[in-house]
């Protein structure tokens, strides 16, 4: 067949997402080729790399106003390229604000589009489905509701599943995970995850501390297990540490010379989900080794939430917003809050708060330990959690490289 397959992913959630596409699209076409703009797991695939993602990664909308003369001068020379020499398929992973409009442009070209990980419309700015419908020849989305969603506005669609549904193992193993970090078996242990950016360790860093203070005069002995995603917010982490000290306080940091990213598409390819020897640890992120080893997890609002949930976790929900970024959120969406009441992602998943959220005034250090406390204490609550994270989990795995590479082969032909 020799497909040509034009692909961009910006993040490096959405270059783990696409090596998997690239993967079986070859099952499909052995001599297809897959171009763009991609990142080192792509590349990994034989992906034919014409920009580095780090072309499009972008930290907050500063970020992007400073970098926006690059952006725009990548996209034109990726869309000229493309217009000139036109793929049997384009996808674009993720990346909305840059892929919707490329993808307007080609679609309009003639070549066929997919888009692959679905704009939160069912929480902010709606009126983006009307650009979607558009731009796109085919939606792959990783929620079933989402399927719902674009059927309903008459968007082609394909739900399928989550690849961290895959990888996370359907049956945690506490003991095994605290055995690798060198933990005692009968531990009580909270996770603390203040997130990966830097806005996000200075806001919500002191208040996880200060919860975890108050913790630990209710339970000297409590562990406190702080994953940490690079050097850079380890240093951002430990100055807060100094200002807040917090004792049986132990960062946990990636191990072995795997980048985090390599090492989860390791797994998707090969492992299959399997953490069974101490290889498979050292070779995993960290976060996910610190969340199966807890007991209960204190979260910032993101993927993250959705991996504790996979380890049947049961969490605190937190996130907090400086109110500059606050105005800038509700200018760029023209709304003040989510359409869903819901923004932790395994209660948009369930529909309801089957664990609390502590937003912008209401994550005090207080609040969060007592909710924190509570997961930590509440044997049965703990027991309810999981089950509805199993059912979650169990919605989510699919064979996601299959039914994406069938949606995309489907759409060159």
């Amino acid at each position: 067949m020799n497909m040509r397959v034009g692909m961009v992913a910006g993040e490096p959630s959405g270059d783990l997402l696409a090596a998997r596409i690239i993967r079986g699209i070859s099952r499909h076409d052995t001599q297809s080729q897959c171009q763009g703009i991609g990142g080192p797991a792509m590349l990994r695939q034989g992906f034919d790399a014409w920009a580095p993602m780090d072309a499009l990664t972008v930290f907050g909308y500063v970020d992007a106003l400073k970098r926006m003369p690059s952006l725009l001068s990548t996209y034109f020379k990726v869309k000229n390229r493309w217009l000139g020499n036109k793929p049997d398929v384009f996808v674009g992973i993720d990346a909305p604000d840059f892929n919707l409009r490329l993808e307007h442009q080609l679609r309009q070209a003639g070549v066929p589009t997919v888009h692959f990980v679905g704009p939160s419309i069912w929480a902010w700015r709606y009126e983006r489905i009307h650009k979607i419908r558009q731009a796109v020849s085919h939606m792959l989305v990783l929620f079933p509701f989402e399927e719902e969603i674009y059927k309903k506005e008459g968007v082609p669609v394909t739900y399928v599943g989550h690849p961290l549904a895959e990888v996370i193992p359907m049956q945690p193993d506490q003991a095994a995970a605290r055995h690798y970090l060198g933990i005692d078996p009968g531990a009580r242990v909270l996770a603390l995850m203040p997130g990966s950016r830097a806005s996000e360790i200075r806001l919500l860093g002191p208040r996880f501390l200060q919860a975890a203070q108050i913790l630990l005069k209710q339970d000297p002995a409590l562990q406190i297990l702080v994953p940490m995603v690079n050097a850079e917010r380890r240093k951002e982490f430990e100055a807060l540490l100094r200002e807040h000290p917090v004792s049986n306080c132990r960062i946990v940091a990636q191990a072995g010379a795997n980048s985090p990213l390599a090492a989860v598409t390791a797994q998707a390819g090969e492992l299959q989900g399997q953490t069974d020897t101490a290889t498979d640890f050292a070779d995993r992120p960290a976060a996910w080794n610190v969340m199966e080893a807890a007991d209960a997890v204190l979260v910032a609002s993101g993927t993250a939430t959705l991996e504790a949930a996979l380890f049947k976790r049961p969490m605190v929900i937190s996130y907090v917003l400086s109110p500059m970024m606050k105005r800038m959120m509700e200018w760029k969406s023209g709304q003040a809050r989510p359409y869903v009441p819901w923004v932790g992602l395994p209660n948009v998943l369930a529909r309801d708060f089957v664990v609390p959220e502590l937003l912008q005034d209401d994550a005090t250090p207080q609040a969060l330990a007592e909710a924190s406390w509570k997961a930590l204490t509440d044997a049965p609550y703990a027991r309810q959690v999981s089950e509805h994270f199993a059912q979650i989990h169990e919605s989510l795995w699919r064979n996601t490289p299959e039914l994406a590479a069938q949606a995309i082969v489907q759409q060159a032909r």
